[in-house]
């Protein structure tokens, strides 16, 4: 909720979920189709790719073959895409940046390093790059989404999908799979 409410959204925007095959990606593919948006995604595997789709996407992108961004841009037009929801910036913004619409926001909500961009690659289209955390919401702002959230499993459009399962005696292969790992499909869950 925090993500779309960052990026403004209004209904029949576009919005693609960069690495959407996640815990987070699934749940913001999910949300932003309620919310009435035209949702694209990436993953970097078949078993991903599916999972994207089976999840809200109406289109789908393999991120790890070398032209997926002509692709994109092939499929969108000449408009762009209007929200991009970034899960590693410090690879993707620069791509990014150039599949915007006029207007267009880029959230970011991880990276894991540095990156160079142009400058007027946002001048030109008088676009914004966004960061989010959930930690620097409010308490009366956590409340709302955790309420939003809980309202949408009752009715059935948010679904999360879990992903990996490990005892909490293997945190530490847990934690290396995150770090060193080919990219996720749904939610890891600690087990007690």
């Amino acid at each position: 909720m925090h993500l779309l409410s960052s990026a403004r959204v209004k209904a029949g925007e576009s919005v693609l979920v960069h690495g959407a095959s996640g815990g987070v990606g699934l749940a913001a593919c999910q949300i932003a189709r309620a919310y009435g948006l035209k949702v694209l995604g990436t993953a970097g595997t078949e078993e991903g790719q599916k999972i994207v789709l089976q999840n809200g996407a109406h289109e789908v992108f393999n991120h790890r073959e070398v032209n997926y961004i002509d692709k994109i841009k092939k499929y969108v037009g000449e408009k762009g895409i209007d929200v991009i929801i970034e899960m590693l910036a410090n690879v993707n913004l620069s791509k990014d940046l150039s599949l915007l619409s006029h207007g267009g926001r880029v959230i970011v909500v991880g990276s894991r390093g540095t990156i160079e961009i142009n400058p007027r690659d946002t001048m030109a289209k008088e676009s914004s790059i966004i960061g989010v955390t959930l930690f620097s919401s409010t308490k009366e702002e956590f409340q709302q989404y955790a309420a939003a959230l809980q309202a949408g499993m009752e009715i059935g459009w948010l679904k999360p999908v879990i992903g990996s399962q490990y005892p909490l005696e293997k945190v530490a292969e847990a934690h290396e799979n995150i770090i060193h790992g080919s990219g996720a499909t749904g939610k890891m869950i600690l087990l007690l």
